[in-house]
C-alpha cells in the first residue's frame, strides 16, 4: 500500500499492522467518535505531549454531528478544528509511518481523505549544561544536547538574523536520521553549500547508528591510513555561532550533542573558545603556548631517544639529557610501554565507577610511577617525558588530533629505533608528506590558509586579533 485507500477500516488496520500496535507496548492507539464519525490517533508513548493531545481530544469530542457533514478532505478539518501550529496532511503511507516513528501524532478520520501529522512531541533529553570537554572560565556555560530543536534554539538565541537558515535533510533507510545544515544564506560559501548538499544526497546507508561519527565516515575521503581528523566537533553553541557568522556551515545530527563545523583545516585545531574570552594579548599567548607545546609533544620523545644514542648531537649544556639511569628495559621499549600504558589507564578510567575513581588514580600512579622505578623497569626520565606528553595531549581541545599526533609520535620512535638518524629524518619527512596529501572533507585544502596561501587568514589563526566591527 503506497497511498491511503480512503476507507477507514482498511487504512486503520494497515496502520495498526505496520506500526505494530499489538506487538509494541509503547505504540499507543486511541479511538474517538468525533461528530458522529470514527477517528483514531497513533503516537509513540514518551514522545507525545499528553496535555496538548488531551486538550485537542476534548475539543474534538465536543463537536456536534453537523459540524463535519460537509468535510471530505483532512486539510479542511485541520484548517478548522486543529489549533496546534505544526501540522501537515499527507496520503502517503510511508510518510505517515515515518512521521509517527519520528514522534508525531497521526490522526485519521472516517470520510476524510489523507492523514494529519501533528507535531506535538517532546523527546526525552537532559539539560543544556556546559559540556565537559569545552569548559571556559568566562562566557556562557550552556551546551548542545541530543535533541535538534533545543540545539537550533540555542543558535537562534545568539544569531537573531532572518538569514540564519536551518535546512533539514534525512538519511538512513532504516533510522531516518534528521540532519540540519545551519548557515547564513547571505554569507555562506555557495560552492561549499552545494558540495555538502551533494554529499548528503548521495549517502546510501541503512542507519546512522553512531550519530555524527557515522555521518563523518560516509562523508570523509577514503584515506583509512591517514590519522588526521577531517572534521572538527564542538558542543558549545557560541563556537558554532562564530563558525556560522564566518560564512561556514554547522551540521547537526539528531541524537548527537556534538555538531560538525565545516569546512575543517589542520590549523583550525589550534583554536579554542577560552582564547576569545580573554583580551587579545592573553588569547594570543594561550594560543601560541598550545601550539608550541603540542609540536613539542610530537618530537620530544623520538628526539630524546636519538640524543641518548648520539650524545655528541647535544651542546655541552644539555649533556645531562643523554645520561638516563640504567634500567632493565631498553630505552625504546620503555617509551613504547609507557605510551601504551597511558592509553590503558585512560580506557580503564572510562569504565571505573565514580566511587572507585580515587582508588584507581592511586593504583595507577603507584604502578606506573613508584613501583616501576623501584623495580628497575622504567627510568624516572622516561616517566618525566611521558608525563609531559600526556599533559600536552590534554592541552589540545581535539581528541582526534591528539591521537593522530600520538600515532605519528610512535611511528617516529619505531623508525628512529630501526634506522637511527636516517629513520628520524625520514619519519619527519613522511609526516610532512602525509599532512600535505591529506584530503579535506570540504573546502579549499587541508593546509589552508598555508596552501593555498592566504596571509591574512594565516595570521588570524596564530594571533588572537581584536574583534572587528563586522564581528569576524
Amino acid at each position: 500500500m503506497e497511498k491511503l485507500r480512503n476507507h477507514f477500516e482498511t487504512d486503520a488496520a494497515y496502520m495498526d499492522a505496520v506500526l505494530g500496535v499489538e506487538r509494541n507496548c509503547d505504540m499507543v492507539s486511541r479511538d474517538y467518535v468525533i461528530g458522529g464519525r470514527r477517528g483514531r490517533v497513533w503516537v509513540v508513548d514518551g514522545y507525545g505531549l499528553d496535555a496538548t493531545l488531551e486538550r485537542m481530544g476534548a475539543f474534538w469530542l465536543s463537536l456536534p454531528a453537523d459540524s463535519l457533514s460537509s468535510l471530505t478532505d483532512m486539510q479542511e478539518f485541520v484548517d478548522r478544528f486543529v489549533s496546534f501550529a505544526e501540522v501537515s496532511v499527507s496520503a502517503d503511507t510511508k510518510e505517515l509511518v515515518t512521521a509517527v516513528l519520528l514522534g508525531k501524532t497521526l490522526f485519521l478520520l472516517d470520510g476524510l481523505s489523507g492523514g494529519a501529522m501533528i507535531d506535538c512531541k517532546e523527546y526525552p533529553c537532559r539539560g543544556v549544561d556546559e559540556p565537559p570537554d569545552g569548559k571556559v572560565l568566562r562566557g556562557s556555560h550552556d551546551g548542545f544536547i541530543e535533541a535538534l530543536v533545543p540545539n537550533m534554539a540555542l543558535l537562534r538565541r545568539r544569531i537573531r538574523d532572518p538569514h540564519l537558515t536551518m535546512e533539514a535533510h534525512q538519511i538512513g533507510d532504516r533510522s531516518h536520521t534528521d540532519i540540519i545544515l545551519c548557515y547564513l544564506s547571505d554569507k555562506v560559501d555557495r560552492a561549499l553549500l552545494r558540495a555538502v548538499r551533494e554529499k548528503l544526497s548521495t549517502v546510501n546507508v541503512h542507519s546512522i547508528t553512531l550519530g555524527q561519527e557515522s555521518v563523518a565516515e560516509v562523508l570523509r575521503p577514503k584515506q583509512w591510513y591517514n590519522p588526521f581528523p577531517k572534521v572538527r566537533y564542538t558542543e558549545r553553541p557560541d563556537s558554532a555561532s562564530a563558525t556560522i557568522l564566518e560564512g561556514n556551515i554547522v551540521l547537526m545530527v539528531d541524537n548527537s550533542p556534538s555538531v560538525m563545523l565545516l569546512p575543517t583545516t589542520f590549523f583550525d585545531f589550534t583554536q579554542e573558545a577560552n582564547e576569545f574570552y580573554f583580551p587579545p594579548l592573553v588569547g594570543t599567548y594561550l594560543r601560541l603556548l598550545r601550539i608550541v607545546v603540542f609540536v613539542l609533544s610530537l618530537f620530544i620523545t623520538p628526539f630524546w631517544y636519538l640524543t641518548v644514542n648520539h650524545p655528541h648531537l647535544l651542546p655541552g649544556w644539555l649533556t645531562f639529557l643523554s645520561a638516563p639511569e640504567p634500567v632493565s628495559l631498553s630505552m625504546l621499549w620503555q617509551l613504547l610501554v609507557v605510551e601504551f600504558l597511558i592509553d590503558v589507564l585512560k580506557l580503564a578510567s572510562l569504565n571505573t565507577p565514580d566511587s572507585l575513581s580515587n582508588s584507581f588514580s592511586m593504583l595507577g600512579a603507584l604502578i606506573l610511577g613508584d613501583f616501576a622505578v623501584r623495580a628497575g623497569w622504567l627510568g624516572p626520565e622516561v616517566l618525566v617525558y611521558m608525563a609531559f606528553v600526556s599533559v600536552a595531549a590534554f592541552a589540545q581541545p581535539s581528541y582526534e588530533m591528539g591521537y593522530a599526533f600520538k600515532l605519528i609520535r610512535v611511528s617516529l620512535l619505531l623508525l628512529t629505533g630501526a634506522f637511527d638518524v636516517w629513520g628520524f629524518v625520514g619519519g619527519v619527512i613522511g609526516f610532512i608528506v602525509l599532512l600535505a596529501t591529506t584530503k579535506p572533507m570540504f573546502g579549499k585544502g587541508y593546509l589552508y590558509p598555508l596552501i593555498p596561501f592566504n596571509a591574512k587568514a594565516l595570521r588570524r589563526l596564530f594571533l588572537r586579533v581584536p574583534i572587528s566591527p563586522d564581528n569576524t
